[in-house]
């Protein structure tokens, strides 16, 4: 079983993010389909961490191309919120990589969205892409996280995401993306407390008791702390 599982929509996604350690990178294909279909692969493939990573366009003014997007929420076009708690830990494993992290609401949208329906969203969105939502299911309730890296800014027109190509600076940036996942997922992992039996005290509540003891031998019950 690997401890991470990476997936990600598009065949040059998956060659900018590389080999990860201890990871497996799923291409999942575009839009809602067949993230759909991909998600139930998802499930029933063996690993502690889940995570999606890919490009998407931006909505936030101030986003530029090679931004990355953690989100911590994403909204389907039918109005529907999904919590992405496992995000919280990535930001700072992505900043100490030099990249340029924005945290905050994912848009998943049925179609290629430009410049004039981005503006439309709901307020508070970062970025949108056609694959995140669907996807989401696929976590099956282990650690999950989506990052997605800015490929178009506010204003621009992506005319199609297969040419993600043309945006060199954005693949130097997914590919970044890819160690810290590593280090996401050894952090988010389930892990096995072991408690000691029997558990001793420090040498101060040691202390306490053997007073206690000490004073009710003396005086009897009761005995009151000041």
């Amino acid at each position: 079983m690997s401890s991470l599982l990476v997936l990600t929509p598009l065949r040059i996604e998956q060659l900018a993010l590389g080999e990860i350690p201890g990871g497996r990178v799923l291409r999942t294909g575009m839009g809602p389909a067949r993230a759909r279909i991909a998600a139930a692969r998802a499930e029933a493939i063996g690993a502690t961490t889940v995570a999606v990573a890919g490009l998407c366009a931006g909505v936030a003014p101030g986003l530029r191309a090679g931004d990355v997007v953690c989100a911590t929420e994403l909204v389907g076009e039918d109005g529907t919120r999904i919590a992405v708690p496992g995000s919280a830990l990535l930001p700072a494993a992505l900043r100490r990589r030099g990249l340029t992290v924005h945290v905050g609401p994912l848009f998943s949208a049925g179609r290629i969205l430009g410049p004039a329906a981005r503006r439309a969203l709901p307020e508070g969105i970062l970025g949108v892409d056609m694959e995140s939502a669907w996807l989401a299911s696929g976590a099956a309730g282990r650690p999950f996280a989506v990052v997605r890296v800015v490929v178009d800014g506010p204003g621009r027109r992506l005319a199609d995401p297969r040419l993600a190509i043309a945006g060199p600076r954005a693949l130097r940036s997914l590919r970044r993306v890819g160690p810290a996942l590593a280090d996401w997922a050894a952090a988010a992992r389930p892990r096995t407390v072991l408690l000691l039996g029997p558990r001793s005290f420090c040498a101060g509540v040691e202390r306490a008791i053997d007073i206690v003891e000490l004073a009710l031998s003396r005086r009897g019950a009761p005995v009151y702390r000041a």
